[in-house]
């Protein structure tokens, strides 16, 4: 009997847990979401918009305004 080979395991990157204040966006639409509340999962969690994961948004654009 031949056994069947499963899928080629895909590589996990190290990914930080999604933290309250942060914000994401979608490079795809441009829809842009910040983190009022964390899940509290154990595991990661993805935030998938247009069928890919969002990117955090860069700390550059969050200097306070006075």
């Amino acid at each position: 009997m031949v056994e069947k080979k499963g899928a080629p395991a895909q590589k996990v990157s190290a990914r930080k847990k999604i933290a309250k204040g942060e914000t994401y966006v979608c490079e795809t639409c441009g829809l842009v979401v910040s983190v009022d509340e964390a899940c509290g999962c154990v595991d990661v969690c993805d935030i998938i918009c247009c069928g890919k994961p969002m990117k955090e948004k860069s700390a550059k654009g969050k200097a306070s305004k006075k």
